[in-house]
């Protein structure tokens, strides 16, 4: 399995452990489990092929995520100008917090291509004008927490 494609299915789990009260190991656990994560590949070609090697770099993320939550939602907050936190979709928030925590925590990815896939996956699930406003978020971040 490629990155970009473990990267989107994080985002999908970002997006689950949003929408469920559940800890980020529980949702792991449950989401490969083999006869789920099998019925998930009947719904979603995404699903298809295991993640392998990548399962290493889902859980960092997703178990990451969950930790960190509130610290993400802030910066989210902080770097969303002329956006209202509540107007963003839950799904543009995963993909935001995805790249997020892999420029804050995971330093072997260079931050230009976690903004680079948070924009590509933008362009896939979200609205036209969203995407601009993901891209101009990541890049105040980056250019606020990383740069300095």
């Amino acid at each position: 399995m490629k990155r970009n494609t473990a990267r989107e299915i994080a985002v999908r789990l970002c997006f689950m452990l949003s929408e469920n009260p559940i800890q980020a190991s529980e949702l792991l656990e449950h989401v490969f489990e083999p006869e789920y994560y099998a019925s998930l590949a009947l719904e979603d070609e995404l699903f298809s092929e295991l993640p392998g090697n990548q399962l290493t770099y889902i859980s960092e993320l997703i178990s990451g995520i969950g930790l960190h939550n509130a610290e993400l939602d802030e910066y989210v907050m902080r770097y969303s100008t002329g956006w209202d936190f509540d107007r963003i979709s839950r799904t543009a928030l995963a993909i935001i917090k995805v790249a997020m925590y892999e420029i804050l925590y995971m330093p072997d990815i260079p931050s230009r291509v976690s903004v680079n896939e948070a924009v590509e996956l933008a362009k896939h699930y979200e609205e036209d004008q969203t995407v601009p406003f993901i891209n101009g978020l990541l890049g105040a971040f980056v250019k606020g927490e990383i740069s300095q």
